[in-house]
């Protein structure tokens, strides 16, 4: 999968410049490392209902984009979620240990291969002072406290919202180059988790611009979040250190994470204190990683399932970066050595259940998963309808950037309100359940109403974990996309058929007169009211109705049938199609 390529280069604030401080960092959400032969004692299985809501908070935000951590909560995303990423923490390449600094990353240039060397962003983390109206608590930073900057307004956050978790995740995209060192021994691992868990779950912070000190961050962070992209692999950024040792040292580097933290959390009262990974979503990578070994040291996986095609395939064609499921008609080449591409579905089925052609083992707890939601788009311009509004269409390059994001082919929700949520603009691809957007020029790929809740179905009716979303400070001030994907992962699917495993090979021939502007919000249950008398049988679910749109899982009866729906439809009689229709034939009512 292309992992994390949005570029955000951090507007410096003022106040940082008076301080020296020169800060631009690279989103990306990577995934992590363990190890089944340290001496852990593994994680008990996280609880789930299906309904877990996890988001990254970038450190970042408070800059350009002016969204502090005060908006979290005047927006209500903390007190809807369960798990706050703050990202990201970087690994020093002098002594492979977690570490503070107020230095730039190259985050413009992708073939820079020391792009992320010892960079980070020490002065928004505990430096950067925050007034009386951009604090949680409407409380201005005074010259001697111990430590202000995100770090001090992420404890009043906690303090106003005491079940919100919040974990430090270290590495992302252009901060993963290091991991495979820190892995590669037992004592390499030991010395990076000690200093990790030192520096920010003791919160002995450095002594910089005149805050930090012995316990000065403590307790503000409840456990880590491992961004490693990618182990054992050459697709994550250029110079990125790899090994074909890697996938076991992975396996090693969490369990030693999960021991310490462990012995932390037994030392401090018995807290359970918590450890996540951002995991890839590409056969090519998961292959890289042992899958059923992993699981027991995670509270939480967090797969990456979006980045999938993007603007970084410069002239398309234009493609879905999160699609659902394979589309018979999507024009990218397999993954090697495969024949599959990539997927939502093909990426949790092979963390679940294996791939023995790409050698991935399975076996990672499906309550354990958290779906990967952007809450960002990417797009291209240039782009001719063609005959289906512009997918998998040529373009003539990425879409212009915008005033914000700053980044050409990447765009928030809030800079695309003429297109995104527009009827005229919105379409939706029954094959791949995933939405797009276009106006006949610019082609976007992201979230939709529908594609929101075709995710959410999919993860309740796989007893999936529920939700990660990436990344908040592309909200717009409603926080419109955050709250959908919160109201589906509440929810529950309104039928997930006689089996949880939706099919793994969709039809050859999608519909052949969709229609060309799909609802915007499709409903969830197939019509209350169906006709009184269906054609044949005695059958007590809602008769098929030719008008109504229906989504996996749904099932009705029709002529003395019981049917369940295997993706989305309309107007496609059960019985019609043959074995390779949307209807799959539950037997005589």
């Amino acid at each position: 999968m292309q992992s994390r390529k949005r570029a955000f280069v951090a507007a410096v604030a003022s106040a940082a410049l008076a301080a020296g401080a020169l800060t631009a960092l690279v989103a990306g959400v990577g995934t992590a490392q363990a190890d089944t032969t340290a001496a852990a004692k593994p994680a008990a299985a996280a609880a789930s209902s299906g309904g877990v809501k996890i988001a990254y908070y970038d450190q970042w935000s408070v800059y350009g984009n002016a969204y502090y951590p005060k908006n979290l909560d005047t927006s209500g995303v903390a007190g809807k979620l369960d798990i706050l990423n703050y990202s990201f923490e970087n690994i020093d390449p002098s002594n492979l240990t977690c570490f503070e600094a107020t230095k730039a990353s190259d985050s413009t240039n992708e073939s820079n291969p020391n792009a992320g060397d010892g960079a980070g962003d020490a002065f928004a983390d505990y430096q950067k002072s925050f007034g009386a109206d951009i604090s949680v608590d409407g409380v201005a930073d005074t010259w001697n406290q111990p430590i202000v900057g995100n770090f001090n307004q992420l404890k009043k956050l906690k303090a106003k919202h005491p079940n919100l978790k919040i974990v430090a995740s270290i590495g992302g995209w252009t901060y993963s180059k290091y991991f495979s060192d820190v892995a590669a021994t037992d004592a390499s691992r030991k010395k990076f988790v000690s200093s990790c868990i030192d520096m920010f779950i003791k919160g002995n912070l450095p002594v910089q611009g005149g805050y930090g000190g012995t316990g000065s961050g403590a307790g503000i962070f409840d456990g880590f979040d491992i961004d490693w992209e990618y182990p054992g692999s050459p697709g994550g950024h250029t110079g990125n250190h790899y090994s074909a040792n890697d996938k076991a040292n992975y396996t090693k580097l969490l369990a030693e994470f999960r021991s310490e933290l462990d012995a932390y959390g037994s030392a401090n009262g018995g807290k359970h204190m918590l450890l996540t990974a951002a995991l890839p979503a590409g056969q090519d990578k998961i292959s890289k990683i042992e899958t059923d070994k992993v699981g027991q040291y995670l509270d939480y996986a967090n797969i990456m399932t979006y980045d999938m095609h993007g603007a970084f395939e410069s002239t398309g064609p234009t493609n879905f970066q999160d699609p659902l499921y394979q589309s018979p008609n999507d024009p990218s080449t397999p993954i090697s050595p495969g024949t599959e591409k990539y997927s939502t579905d093909n990426a949790i089925d092979a963390w679940i259940n294996g791939d023995s052609t790409y050698g991935i083992a399975g076996g990672f707890p499906a309550n354990k998963i958290t779906m990967g939601y952007p809450l960002y788009y990417r797009g291209w311009s240039g782009v001719s309808a063609g005959s289906n509004h512009g997918l998998y269409q040529p373009a003539s390059g990425p879409a212009a950037a915008r005033g914000i994001s700053q980044v050409a082919g990447t765009a928030y929700y809030k800079e695309l309100g003429g297109i995104v949520d527009n009827a005229s603009t919105t379409f939706y691809d029954p094959a791949s359940q995933t939405n797009w957007f276009y106006n006949g020029n610019e082609f976007w790929t992201g979230l939709g109403a529908q594609a929101i809740q075709a995710k959410a179905d999919y993860a309740h009716c796989h007893n999936l974990a529920g939700s990660m979303m990436y990344s908040l400070l592309d909200l717009d001030p409603a926080a419109t996309l955050f709250n959908k994907i919160v109201t589906a992962t509440n929810g529950s699917a309104s039928g997930c058929g006689t089996t949880t495993t939706p099919p793994t090979t969709p039809p050859t021939t999608p519909p052949t007169t969709p229609p060309t502007t799909p609802p915007t919000t499709p409903p969830t249950t197939p019509p209350t009211t169906p006709p009184t008398t269906p054609p044949g049988g005695t059958c007590t679910l809602p008769s098929w109705s030719a008008s109504a749109v229906y989504v996996g899982g749904n099932q009705v009866s029709w002529k003395g049938h019981n049917w369940n729906a295997k993706w989305w439809t309309t107007n496609e009689e059960p019985g019609t199609t043959g074995e390779w229709g949307v209807w799959q034939d539950l037997g005589a009512c």
